[in-house]
């Protein structure tokens, strides 16, 4: 949970008067994190927690839900009636004109844009403005510590451990006749995670051919299909450590059930591979230079090299996602397709780079890495970079 005291600097230097938190019901966990809710908090009705860029923060609440702060020094305001809320806010607001909140113009930025726009409404109606929180947010949530880091490294190295184990697991059947199918893979690559001391939030993505082409394909018991000599294999692993903070490593890698790789598909990996590196590329270009690139704009670049390609079309998903102790974290993406993400990468943060072609029915070729974000460079958390794709016999 982030202190006044890390936060407060970061309002100062955006021209901020302060950040309002808002919460119902569970609809803002970002608030919620924040704002750090006393223990045994259990919250029915609205609240607001005030968080100055100088001074010490306040808390507005229904008054049938003081208890979780009666050892508290400092008691929140309180409200009955909906006109005592709005009387409440506006005396905790005080001078304030400018204030942040989670909302993103236009939602252009839906991670971060939890309030409604009724609660939006009222607030506005106070005399402040509102600008979004996104930047604060990802300054406050997706900054890794020292020890997230090493974290995310260790599990990085184990992922791409067990990626090669599987590929060896997967020519071993093949080439002893034993049956081997996207589901079998997919729980023994889960098993060898649990072995590492890795969790995930959900088994890895094993996809082969035409379920390659689907980004987000799932084998399942019911729904799998046999992995057999010839076949295109997608891996897609990701997971953590144990610990409560740990952060998240994201990898996928390509391989052919075969001696050698048939150009079809080694072309549309060579597409694939050149727009991840002019990504990275463009980042360090821009970080040299002494600017932040934004992820709309590294999307971008990335998406400009599939289109010159002519197969546009079928990259049909966002560069890369923020990483963090979820999978897809509260930091900057790199998107300017599925949202137009214009947060700067910032220095502590870190996310995936990974382009991906698809043609529907035939196959796709995704191929994905972690980054790191230094203050003067960047970091691939997942060497090696991978360029051909691998043959397995």
């Amino acid at each position: 949970m982030p202190s006044t005291a890390d936060i407060q600097p970061l309002l100062q230097e955006a021209g901020l008067d302060g950040w309002l938190l808002f919460d119902f019901r569970g609809s803002n966990p970002i608030a919620a994190r924040v704002a750090g809710l006393p223990e045994q908090a259990v919250f029915s009705r609205r609240w607001f927690c005030w968080i100055p860029a100088r001074g010490e923060p306040q808390w507005l609440v229904h008054a049938i839900e003081l208890a979780p702060f009666r050892r508290q020094p400092v008691q929140p305001r309180t409200y009955v009636r909906w006109q005592e809320l709005e009387a409440e806010l506006r005396a905790m607001l005080g001078a304030a004109q400018r204030i942040a909140m989670e909302y993103s113009p236009r939602c252009a930025i839906p991670y971060v844009s939890r309030v409604d726009a009724g609660t939006l409404e009222m607030v506005r109606s106070l005399g402040v403005e509102v600008v979004s929180s996104a930047d604060l947010v990802q300054a406050v949530e997706a900054r890794w510590s020292e020890a997230q880091l090493t974290g995310h490294r260790r599990a990085a190295a184990e992922l791409l451990r067990i990626k090669d184990a599987a590929f060896a697991y997967v020519a071993d059947a093949l080439r002893s006749g034993r049956p081997i199918t996207e589901y079998t893979l997919q729980g023994w690559m889960a098993e060898r995670m649990a072995e590492a001391g890795l969790v995930a939030d959900h088994p890895p993505l094993v996809a082969v051919n035409a379920h390659a082409a689907d980004p987000h394909y799932i084998p399942t018991a019911e729904r799998h299909a046999p992995i057999r000599p010839g076949d295109l294999l997608l891996l897609d692993l990701w997971a953590k450590g144990p610990e409560p903070d740990a952060v998240y490593a994201d990898i996928t890698w390509m391989a052919v059930c075969s001696d050698r790789v048939p150009q079809r598909y080694q072309h549309i990996c060579d597409i694939v591979a050149q727009a991840r590196d002019a990504a990275v590329a463009y980042i360090r270009q821009e970080m040299a230079a002494g600017r932040r690139p934004r992820g709309c704009d590294v999307d971008d670049v990335a998406r400009g090299v599939i289109e010159a390609a002519g197969y546009g079309r079928y990259f049909i998903h966002r560069t890369g996602h923020s990483l963090g102790t979820a999978g897809h974290g509260n930091g900057a993406n790199l998107d300017n397709l599925e949202t137009n993400d214009t947060r700067r990468l910032l220095p502590g943060t870190a996310f995936t780079v990974e382009p991906g072609i698809y043609l529907p029915g035939d196959f796709g070729v995704r191929l994905e890495i972690d980054v790191y974000v230094h203050p003067h460079d960047i970091e691939i958390t997942t060497l090696p970079l991978q360029n051909s794709i691998v043959p397995l016999l």
